[in-house]
């Protein structure tokens, strides 16, 4: 994948220099059709960002299992997970505009109910907006690698997000990662398998369940013979 296609634009700077965020701003041009849809389509599906713990059942108007997408890019695979799982809600955040105008967009095409949007850091949203054991998965798929090894303290996928992430999964909640960079898929191995209440679904990596579509870049890569990783580990306590 090259660096302006990823889907994911998230990074976390040096922790000890300034606080973790989970993205990096890059400029995008939004389409007519992009901002139209966060004209029309914000009220019934987008949620601002607040400083209070929100009720996700009442956001959604159902008790059903919610799913943290952090990163959805341009929101197809979002989208398609959504269509593939309707017992669930997600909650999918990304600060890109253009991002946020195409996935509600898509929502309104593919007539998708159970997505709710967000535009915003999610290191803020995960800290003040979602309560302890609200969750019953979280998403991170393609996060910029930072390939670069003077970079890859910027990596998202690090102990202390994970660390802030856990509390807000239930118990038998999962999280599911996946990269094309296998260096970095080592790291969120050995970053996953360093929590004692988190336990890998798979020897090493896990294959990609039937939800997670194939993206165009992730299907170009492969007939390049690049490889993609997935893991998934489910919170024992």
């Amino acid at each position: 994948m090259t660096e302006q296609n990823r889907p994911n634009e998230s990074q976390v700077p040096e922790q000890y220099k300034r606080s973790i965020r989970s993205f990096v701003l890059r400029q995008g041009h939004m389409t007519a059709a992009q901002q139209k849809a966060i004209d029309t389509l914000w009220p019934d599906f987008g949620i601002d960002y607040q400083t209070d713990a929100i009720d996700l059942n009442q956001r959604f108007g159902r008790d059903n299992p919610k799913v943290l997408e952090i990163g959805f890019g341009m929101g197809v695979a979002t989208v398609e997970i959504a269509k593939r799982l309707p017992e669930k809600d997600f909650l999918a955040i990304d600060v890109h505009g253009p991002g946020v105008g195409n996935i509600l967009k898509l929502i309104e095409e593919e007539q998708v109910g159970n997505i709710r949007v967000m535009r915003h850091d999610a290191v803020e949203v995960v800290e003040n907006m979602l309560a302890d054991g609200s969750l019953d998965g979280i998403h991170i798929f393609f996060p910029d690698p930072w390939h670069k090894k003077r970079h890859n303290k910027r990596r998202l996928v690090q102990s202390p997000f994970i660390a802030k992430l856990l509390p807000k999964l239930k118990t038998g909640g999962y999280i599911h990662l996946a990269t094309d960079w296998e260096e970095y898929a080592v790291q969120m191995l050995e970053v996953l398998s360093g929590f004692d209440n988190l336990r890998n679904t798979a020897e090493n990596y896990a294959p990609t369940p039937d939800y997670r579509p194939e993206t165009k870049f992730e299907a170009r890569g492969k007939r390049l013979g690049h490889g993609v990783w997935d893991l998934i580990f489910t919170k024992m306590e």
